[in-house]
């Protein structure tokens, strides 16, 4: 009788996925298409990673100081749910090289918007799409 209320414990802990698949999960591209991040889980919370750049944005990057470009960067971190289809966490932005409050938000199948405030007053928003 231990023997299988141990098998059934150890099962439930290996059907648990650490973090359930999430909207977010995957690579995206921002409007102009200049950039892609892939979303993944980090810790218990949703990151994005910058994994290609264009040529120009990378340009614009390193004319603002970042020795490496745009390639690598975290773009999104500490996203959280915060709401059906919503997430709040921080995106970086590397026009002003700081990290801001961010709310990213499913708008449909394939896309979903990436809201950026800075102080609260001076906030932006773009409509980021899936890459396949």
């Amino acid at each position: 009788m231990r023997n299988l209320a141990f098998l059934a414990s150890a099962l439930a802990l290996l059907a648990t996925p650490a973090m359930a698949q999430s909207p977010l999960e995957g690579l995206w591209t921002n409007p102009k298409k200049s950039i892609v991040v892939r979303i993944a889980p980090c810790g218990e919370a949703w990151c994005g990673k910058v994994v290609r750049a264009s040529a120009r944005e990378d340009a614009k990057a390193k004319a603002r100081g970042m020795e490496d470009g745009l390639e690598g960067e975290q773009m999104l971190t500490n996203l959280r749910p915060a709401g059906h289809g919503k997430w709040k966490g921080q995106v970086y932005v590397p026009k002003i090289r700081s990290k801001v409050g961010s709310t990213v938000t499913m708008q449909a199948p394939g896309k979903m918007s990436v809201s950026g405030c800075f102080a609260g007053l001076i906030c932006k928003t773009q409509v980021w799409t899936r890459v396949d």
